[in-house]
This record gives C-alpha cells, structure tokens and sequence, in this order.
C-alpha cells in the first residue's frame, strides 16, 4: 500500500513536472551575422484599454546588448505612418538600461526587406532603431517590462503585436563591434528544464518498476 502510494505521489510529480516549463509567447533570432544573439518575449494584451506589455529577456550565449526595440504593426507598409504610432507609452528599468520611448518611425530594416518601424524603444541620441549605445541597453541574462497604451493596438490580437517585434543587438561577435537584428517569430515546443527531465526520469523509473513486480507476480 505504503509502495503504491508512493508511485502515484510520483506520477502525479511527473505530470506537474512536465507543464513547468519556460514561457516564451515568441523568441528572437539576430540574423545578420550568425552569431546567433537571441531573446525571448513573453507578452499580454487588454483588448478593452489597447494596453499591450511585454517582458522582454536577453538570452544571448554571448554579452550581446539589445540596444533597439521596434514595432512594425502594418506588415509590408512603406512608410513610417504617424496614425500608427500608440501615442503613450511606459516602461520598467529606463534608468538601468537606458532607454527612450518613441512615439514615431524608427527607421527601416534592411534585413527583413527593409519593414517599417512605427514606433519603439531606443538607446541612442536620434531615436533611430540602427543607432544605440553598446554599452547601454539590456545585458545577456536580464529582463525588462514595457507597458505601451494606444488607439493603434484597435483590431489586433496580442499574437500579431508580440511578433511586430523588432530587436537590434550590439556588442556582437568575436571582437564584440559587430550588431545583428532580429524579428518575433513563434517559439518552438518549450523545453522542459533540467529538474523537470530529472523528475521525469525518476517517474518513469518507478513506474517501470512497478509494472516489472506486476509481471513477476502473475
């Protein structure tokens, strides 16, 4: 008895285990140079005060900086269209990392065939999204909350704002001189973390285990 409530104590471990994982609603690859500088954006929309906010990690394997944070709302619009723009915007940790909110085009993207830039969040002088102070910005392993309110967000879904995202790094690659920019796309399946596999291992291990005394007994 003592055995089989230990193995569904266990079970029951395993399944909680497994739905542990990290959340990331989009994650974002830089593209320019292959170093492969990357964050991870988790994201929520209220759809009755068009209030998106977005948590944004610098999960870099390298001390890259995200120095440019941009939103293309209109896909495949060629002009940086003030009507776009949210008209309010706030933000967690400016004066760690140094950013400036935007209310106005940033520029374009050359690298993703050069999309307009609506509005964002930048760390350089000229509020342009290609221009940034290396040493400012959000460092490898740390994370910041941007709160942005406004009558641009009406009929759009928080999915189709978290991947207008556009991300600029700097302080990339072997010299650290270089930068790389990135787009939101949709996250692969999470991984579970390592705590979990071991959870899960553990689990599957007695439940083996009880089905082996189940067969010697018959």
């Amino acid at each position: 008895m003592i055995r089989k409530t230990f193995l569904t104590a266990a079970t029951a471990v395993v399944l909680m285990a497994l739905s542990s994982v990290a959340r990331a609603d989009a994650v974002i690859v830089g593209n320019s140079t292959g170093s492969l500088s990357t964050a991870a954006v988790s994201c929520t929309f209220n759809a009755q005060t068009n209030t998106f906010q977005f948590t944004i990690t610098n999960t870099s394997p390298f001390d890259a900086r995200i120095t440019g944070i941009g939103f293309d709302l209109v896909a495949g619009d060629t002009t940086g269209n003030p009507n776009q723009s949210p008209g309010l915007g706030s933000f967690s940790g400016a004066n760690v990392a140094g950013f400036t909110f935007r209310d106005g085009a940033l520029g374009n993207v050359p690298q993703f065939n050069s999309a307009v830039l609506d509005f964002g969040f930048t760390t350089g002088n000229n509020g342009n999204f290609t221009n940034g102070f290396p040493n400012s910005g959000l460092a490898t392993g740390h994370s910041l909350t941007f709160t942005v309110t406004g009558a641009a967000f009406n009929g759009m879904s928080e999915e189709e704002i978290c991947q207008a995202i556009f991300v600029r790094f700097q302080r990339v690659g072997a010299d650290g001189e270089g930068s790389d920019v990135g787009r939101a796309g949709p996250p692969e399946q999470p991984v579970p973390e390592p705590m979990t596999m071991i959870l899960f291992g553990t689990g599957l291990a007695g439940i083996a285990a009880r089905a082996r005394r189940r067969r010697h007994k018959e």
